[in-house]
């Protein structure tokens, strides 16, 4: 069963969109090491590293489902932010964004009666409830300590020890 066009504009929308994300979190993670704080790069880093496997791994879909992919300019991405919890403030928003979009990304393939494209984007549903769930501990933790002295110190060695690891390949 061939694409329809609905779904795949949809889902090149989601596309740019994640390859957005990735330059989103890899401007964080250079603010955060150019501000001394090199686990919590690391950590954004990871976050640059996820987006582009999510961007892949639609791509791969659509190309399988006989789809055409099309890549748009990325555009501007902030670059300045007051400090670690500021940052992962507008993570939290930005993940909520990314929830909605591909909420409606479902919607418009269940409006298309298209089973497998469904079936395939509840990986990301999943997804961004766990992405959400983890910046939100995120936050409530650098609350906890006002994000300074030894808890932000401790946050920072802990972010260092975070690995990529492609969960779209599980």
């Amino acid at each position: 069963m061939a694409l329809n066009k609905n779904v795949e504009a949809i889902l090149n929308n989601q596309i740019n969109k994640e390859f957005w994300s990735a330059y989103f979190y890899l401007s964080m993670s250079n603010y955060l090491n150019a501000n001394g704080m090199p686990g919590f790069a690391n950590w954004m880093h990871v976050q640059f590293q996820e987006e582009i496997s999510h961007a892949l791994k639609m791509q791969y879909f659509v190309n399988e489902r006989g789809g055409r992919v099309i890549l748009e300019p990325i555009t501007e991405v902030p670059s300045e932010w007051d400090g670690v919890l500021n940052i992962y403030e507008e993570t939290l928003k930005h993940e909520e964004t990314v929830t909605g979009l591909i909420n409606e990304c479902v919607n418009v393939a269940m409006d298309a009666r298209d089973h497998a494209t469904v079936n395939f984007l509840q990986w990301f549903v999943d997804e961004q409830v766990e992405e959400e769930a983890t910046v939100g501990e995120i936050i409530d933790q650098l609350k906890m300590f006002n994000c300074q002295g030894q808890g932000l110190y401790m946050m920072d060695k802990e972010f260092k020890a975070r690995v990529f690891v492609d969960a779209t390949k599980a």
